[in-house]
């Protein structure tokens, strides 16, 4: 079954330094706009949720139709978000630590600036993987 995935990482000043259609569904050029749409307008949901949880696994935030907003939070305030119409959480949770693994290794680097736009192709490459593996 084709499966719908748009996954972003928003960082604390909420500007969009990653994003990528990770799904197995075929790709029209309106979708992606649309699903980065219903990202970035789940994000006020996600400033509230996170300042009144510890959790850093937030979980199903907002809903479109068939499709489900889940949200990581970082201690730094970087959020992943990911839309999605799949239906296993824990397999969600599992894709997000290994992403923010993947994106505490990018920060790290002294080359990158934090903040800025994650151009690498490798970091790319495991983030569709993990997706693959995942969702």
């Amino acid at each position: 079954m084709a499966s719908t995935a748009c996954f972003v990482i928003v960082s604390k000043n909420d500007i969009p330094i990653y994003d990528a259609e990770v799904g197995s569904a075929p790709k029209k050029e309106d979708q992606a706009y649309q699903h980065q749409f219903i990202l970035h307008a789940a994000l006020d949901v996600v400033q509230d949720l996170a300042w009144a949880t510890s959790a850093m696994f937030l979980k199903s935030v907002d809903r479109f139709n068939d499709l489900v907003v889940s949200v990581y939070v970082t201690a730094g305030h970087t959020r992943f978000m990911l839309l999605h119409d799949s239906r296993s959480e824990d397999g969600i949770k599992s894709f997000f630590q290994e992403v923010h693994e993947l994106y505490i290794k990018i920060f790290l680097n002294p080359l990158y600036l934090p903040g800025s736009r994650i151009t690498s192709s490798h970091f790319n490459t495991k983030v569709r993987a993990l997706a693959r593996k995942y969702l």
